[in-house]
């Protein structure tokens, strides 16, 4: 956790360019490129629980995803060069928003070596009761677990006590708007429902080392080295050996991780496990 990364004036600018995108979805019926809504929106009551790629969405994400800040945080965690491998904004609206259950990033897209992680910038002030993100300390130098599902498909999704953890030992990522969190792609993590009378936003960058190919594959080279954040490009990718599942065969509900996490048997963030 490091506070005070975001600065003020250009939170608030995030925070209206995301509540005129939240205006916007009035008119969206069903998920698309930009919208992941919860179940339930409608015109009347507009429910997004993600915005996709939101740095090609608006100019304000991809420009503080290079501020001088962020990125000397992200040499001394990743090193000389550095890539972009995503972004998605996280919305929890009060009372409504959905949890996501224990997952490691890496099951979604494994790579030759494993120098990545996430950044989450607080939009909100976060606490466990608005949905913080949970984190299992020490699980990123474990095994990459199991998020198949009875059918053998791929379902973004692990058993949290099959795997043998605690929710004891895990740690919530809480701290005041404009903090950010930085979690390896192998931790284990999750987050539960927002029970709370507040919203909690959390954008999401996925950065690797520039030496650090997805094993699935690259369908448009020249739009992944446009992905280049600082340093040199490379046709060397870094090999280490390090434990890898593939997300195959696919999942049986294409789109973000709620729609994939739906085909888990296994529910673990209930309101009522978290009061515990």
């Amino acid at each position: 956790m490091v506070e005070g990364v975001l600065d003020e004036d250009v939170r608030t600018q995030m925070k209206q360019v995301l509540a005129d995108l939240v205006e916007r979805s009035r008119a969206v019926k069903t998920h698309d490129k930009v919208y992941d809504l919860e179940p339930g929106h409608s015109s009347e009551e507009p429910r997004v629980r993600r915005i996709k790629t939101p740095h090609l969405v608006n100019p304000v994400f991809a420009e503080f995803l290079r501020s001088p800040k962020l990125i000397g945080i992200l040499r001394d965690l990743l090193g000389d060069s550095a890539r972009l491998h995503g972004s998605k904004l996280n919305l929890k609206a009060p009372r409504f928003g959905s949890p996501v259950e224990w997952h490691q990033d890496w099951a979604f897209y494994p790579h030759t070596n494993d120098d990545l992680l996430a950044v989450g910038v607080m939009l909100d002030d976060t606490t466990v009761e608005n949905g913080a993100l949970y984190i299992v300390p020490g699980t990123h130098r474990g095994p990459t677990f199991d998020h198949h599902g009875a059918d053998g498909r791929f379902c973004g999704a692990m058993d949290f006590d099959a795997a043998g953890l605690r929710f004891a030992d895990a740690v919530p990522c809480v701290g005041p708007a404009g903090s950010c969190s930085f979690h390896h792609v192998r931790v284990v993590h999750g987050s539960a429902q927002n029970t709370s009378d507040r919203s909690r936003g959390l954008l999401l960058y996925e950065v690797s080392a520039a030496d650090a190919f997805p094993l699935m594959g690259i369908p448009d080279y020249d739009e992944f080295k446009g992905r280049l954040l600082y340093g040199n490009e490379t046709v060397v990718p870094r090999i280490v050996n390090c434990p890898v599942r593939m997300p195959l065969p696919p999942a049986l509900n294409p789109g973000s991780i709620y729609e994939n996490q739906t085909a888990s048997a296994k529910r673990f963030f209930e309101v009522s496990r978290i009061a515990e």
